[in-house]
């Protein structure tokens, strides 16, 4: 799941112990399956985020730069301590965070190099 904002539009400035309240990890992407029923082309991702918070579950929109085959193995980011949310028949547990190409496709935000499942964001 995405939301694509006005990349010309910012938000009010905020402190660093209200950004502190979100938690984003990294997790390695251990299925990919299509989600044809979701409103908009999705996919149903299950990322394992390491012993502490588990393997999670995600509907992202991400259809347009990837394919299941290629996304089994790869880590991702996401918000992990948002309330689940209902797509549909499938409930997202987490928020797989990516950015907008010059077209508006999702390009999924990862680390460039390999680390500990679970890591969070600082």
């Amino acid at each position: 799941m995405h939301l694509l904002h006005d990349p010309a539009q910012t938000t009010a400035p905020t402190d660093f112990d209200t950004f502190l309240q979100v938690d984003i990890r990294v997790g390695t992407i251990l299925s990919a399956e299509p989600y044809p029923q979701a409103r908009k082309p999705a996919i149903k991702l299950t990322i394992d985020f390491g012993p502490v918070i588990g393997v999670k579950r995600s509907s992202a929109q991400i259809t347009e730069l990837y394919d299941c085959a290629t996304l089994v193995g790869r880590q991702v980011a996401a918000v992990v301590n948002f309330p689940p949310r209902q797509i549909g028949k499938f409930v997202s547990e987490v928020l797989t965070l990516g950015f907008p190409d010059e077209a508006g496709a999702v390009v999924l935000f990862a680390p460039d190099q390999r680390v500990p499942d679970g890591g969070r964001l600082f």
